[in-house]
């Protein structure tokens, strides 16, 4: 199956640990991501499990993937995803593979690229592939918020 990805990069005001640590730190992924909860086993095998919706017993969304790589502060890859939608299913299958790659840039400044890939090429699946590009977009605001970064 043919795919296509979106690849999104930022720069932050903060080291490459601060922000590889808020990838992977059940707390600070709450707050940046706006999540009701999330369940993080940081190591390579591990899980990253995150729900969004007003109850932790009755979730709107669901995001699980396995943590295929984990090599702080630099690099995340979460793939083998599982997702649950409260209005139904994806109307695709899809393998997604999720990179994070944590950059130093200058002094005290990293850069964070997210590369998703496994979009099916197929029509059925444009929908979702722009609601993901403007999600990240959105969810680097949110990161741009939590470690209290004034824009312009």
């Amino acid at each position: 199956m043919n795919t296509r990805k979106h690849i999104h990069e930022e720069e932050f005001p903060v080291d490459v640990e601060t922000l590889f640590e808020l990838l992977h730190t059940p707390s600070s992924i709450c707050q940046w991501w706006q999540a009701k909860s999330a369940i993080v086993l940081p190591q390579a095998g591990g899980t990253w499990a995150v729900t969004w919706g007003e109850s932790v017993d009755d979730p709107d969304y669901i995001s699980i993937a396995t943590i295929r790589e984990f090599e702080p502060p630099r690099r995340l890859v979460f793939s083998d995803y599982k997702y649950f939608v409260k209005g139904g299913e994806l109307p695709f299958d899809a393998d997604f593979i999720t990179e994070f790659l944590v950059s130093p840039v200058a002094k005290g400044s990293s850069s964070l690229r997210v590369t998703q890939d496994g979009f099916p090429e197929n029509p059925v699946a444009d929908e979702f592939y722009e609601g993901c590009k403007i999600g990240w977009t959105n969810t680097f605001a949110g990161i741009r918020d939590f470690i209290g970064e004034t824009p312009g």
